[in-house]
């Protein structure tokens, strides 16, 4: 290997931020395809994307009901068919027996209020986004929390 081939090669950081939008493809949402990674020792406990649960209808079929209510991002989150990336990827890790205890959080965005509660009570404790969430709420716990919270900047 020569020392181009090492120079080309992305951080930790980069690799999961861009495999976190890799994950996002698979989203059915409508308003904003989000993807999330748990990572634990620079390995992957598990992913999620948004969307509806399984089996259900996704909203590319139904439509969007926050949509044509005109609710604005990060509100009313009560009435979305779909779940959120990150508690996709907390339900799978329960779902194969994966603890995600001391996990980092790599995320296409940041996440909202309810999300950032299922993450502190799991035990995650780094969060690393790409795109800003409208929820306050969420940060101020996570920081509460004494969860690292960290906007990712491209290293490229």
């Amino acid at each position: 290997m020569n020392k181009k081939n090492i120079e080309e090669r992305p951080s930790f950081d980069d690799y999961f931020v861009e495999m976190a939008h890799v994950v996002a493809k698979r989203s059915t949402c409508l308003r904003r395809k989000v993807g999330a990674l748990l990572v634990k020792d620079r390995h992957i406990l598990s992913t999620g994307y948004n969307g509806a649960p399984k089996g259900l209808k996704h909203c590319s079929e139904t439509g969007c009901l926050r949509e044509q209510l005109g609710i604005p991002p990060g509100e009313r989150h009560e009435i979305c068919r779909g779940l959120h990336a990150e508690q996709n990827a907390i339900i799978q890790a329960a779902v194969f027996g994966v603890s995600i205890k001391d996990s980092t959080l790599y995320c296409t965005n940041a996440p909202c209020s309810v999300c950032a509660k299922m993450l502190i009570n799991a035990g995650v404790k780094e969060i690393i986004f790409e795109d800003e969430y409208p929820d306050e709420l969420a940060m101020q716990m996570l920081k509460e929390a004494k969860i690292k919270i960290k906007k990712y900047k491209s290293g490229k």
